[in-house]
């Protein structure tokens, strides 16, 4: 590394697969800034799970194992340690989980304020007051984010309102990195489609949901609707996330459905699908479907348009800011409206077509290169 350079040190235990949406963030904005940084050096914080995903022969880059789970004493206490180790510079967290006592300036992305917009003891499997006491610290940790951060970043112009609407601070201090779309998902594959979705039990035809399965996603208003009204129009709904809590409950539903299922359509989760074969599933599947309540960005929307996947959206939050008039829109807590749009989308050839042109278009505006250019530049500009 050279000495003469400043340093920057990435909070990237995020960093992958493991971080779910977080992750992507994570991974896209490291391998994205490391290619355009010519100059500073890099310290990548990363945990066991990521340690070895990440890649590097940069000699500007060095990597440091931090395994210490994010939103924890632990994480506090040690944080600080491995940062004032590295001498680091400027620090980036790419969520608002800074050590509150940090050893040196920073910079945070907030992608939303979900924690005080959709406060939910459905969104934990703590006891109320057990939930009740991380709440009030999560507060307390944002609050300092907000309050002792160099700049930050946010994803979105809605999320930015949110910031300023919420807290007491200059809005010279917040910037917007729009977030892009992954290679990954664009590199044309010799991949043969119906091996793929027999992998993943899947029949054709079936609309998409991919991600996290938080209660804001509404996810089991999804699930209700397509029971009661869409399951007998002969399509599947496929739902692709990692497994966990919130997944093992929405298969509980599915449980209590299973008598609707021997009509022969039903819910799937494929679980974790990598990119490879999740772009197939784009392509395959008839739309992508977004119930989300709340959002400060939204990236498998876009990776569906890039995939030529028509996007059926919630109208709420920053959705309408991201996908412009590439999507179709719906009220999330109107069956009827949602009801319409899948309608609309799987009985018109040349009305789904030309969603998928909009699509194509809207896509474009977006990329992760130019998210790690304005993302150097912030940082730079903050030490």
């Amino acid at each position: 590394m050279n000495k003469n350079n400043k340093t920057i040190g990435i909070d990237a235990r995020f960093y992958g697969p493991v971080g779910k949406g977080l992750g992507r963030y994570t991974q896209e904005v490291v391998d994205n800034l490391l290619k355009v940084d010519h100059e500073n050096n890099y310290v990548i914080f990363l945990c066991k799970e990521n340690f070895d995903t990440f890649k590097t022969e940069n000699p500007k880059v060095k990597k440091v194992l931090a395994d210490v789970r994010w939103y924890s004493f632990k994480e506090q206490i040690l944080m600080p340690l491995y940062i004032w180790r590295e001498k680091i510079d400027l620090m980036h967290f790419h969520h608002f989980n800074i050590p509150i006592f940090c050893p040196t300036r920073f910079v945070v992305t907030i992608h939303d304020l979900i924690l005080i917009k959709f406060p939910s003891l459905r969104a934990t499997k703590l006891s109320p007051w057990l939930y009740k006491i991380k709440n009030i610290a999560y507060r307390l940790v944002l609050n300092i984010a907000v309050a002792r951060s160099k700049k930050i970043i946010a994803v979105s112009e809605f999320t930015i309102k949110d910031i300023l609407d919420n807290f007491k601070i200059a809005a010279s201090k917040v910037h917007v990195t729009l977030e892009g779309v992954s290679k990954n998902l664009l590199s044309v594959q010799n991949i043969d489609t119906e091996k793929v979705l027999e992998k993943y039990k899947i029949n054709k035809p079936f609309i998409l949901y991919v991600g996290n399965a938080y209660p804001h996603k509404n996810l089991e208003w999804l699930m209700d609707v397509y029971y009661r009204k869409i399951l007998d129009k002969g399509i599947n709904l496929v739902l692709v996330g990692k497994e966990d809590y919130f997944y093992a409950r929405l298969n509980d539903l599915k449980l209590k459905n299973a008598e609707k299922e021997k009509r022969g359509f039903s819910v799937i989760f494929p679980g974790y699908v990598p990119d490879e074969d999740l772009q197939i599933l784009f392509k395959s599947a008839l739309s992508y479907v977004f119930p989300s309540k709340y959002e400060g960005f939204g990236i498998p929307p876009l990776e569906a348009m890039a995939n030529n996947c028509p996007v059926i959206s919630s109208n709420k939050a920053s959705m309408p800011e991201v996908l412009g008039e590439a999507a179709l829109y719906f009220d999330p807590e109107s069956e009827e409206d949602l009801l319409s749009s899948i309608e609309k989308i799987a009985f018109s050839d040349d009305f789904r077509n030309s969603m998928i042109l909009k699509g194509q278009k809207q896509v474009n505006k977006y990329s992760w290169t130019t998210c790690a250019l304005k993302t150097k530049e912030i940082l730079e500009n903050s030490f």
